[in-house]
């Protein structure tokens, strides 16, 4: 990524050393690891977000295109293709319809309880 050698992080080192001292350039280490660490696990994030949706985006494609032929005739990937969509989109539905808090059962009372002990 970054074409820097050996003698370059020498003089950055000392630059460091200098400007910040021998107390303070340990701390300042630390904290550019960690924004480097943060900064590479978010790429990390973003690159595997993309990945997944690629994916869906295939997955999409082989339905239209199994759509288009009928459904019948498949090659194995698109049927594969297809029953994959479908598991997904049941498990996508399933924890939907099963969440205890989307039947929200009604006592008559409207208000609030306020209930002080």
């Amino acid at each position: 990524m970054f074409d820097i050698g050996f003698w370059e992080l020498v003089l950055i080192a000392i630059i460091g050393l200098v400007v910040l001292g021998p107390e303070r350039l340990p701390v300042a280490i630390r904290n550019v690891s960690r924004w480097v660490g943060a900064a590479k696990r978010m790429a990390g994030s973003v690159r595997d977000e993309l990945e997944q949706e690629l994916k869906l985006k295939e997955l999409q494609d082989n339905l239209h295109k199994a759509e288009q032929a009928g459904m019948k005739d498949l090659s194995p990937e698109l049927q594969e293709s297809v029953e994959t969509l479908r598991q997904r989109a049941a498990d996508v539905q399933r924890p939907y319809a099963a969440s205890p808090s989307s039947h929200h059962q009604d006592d008559g009372d409207d208000a609030p309880s306020t209930d002080k002990r």
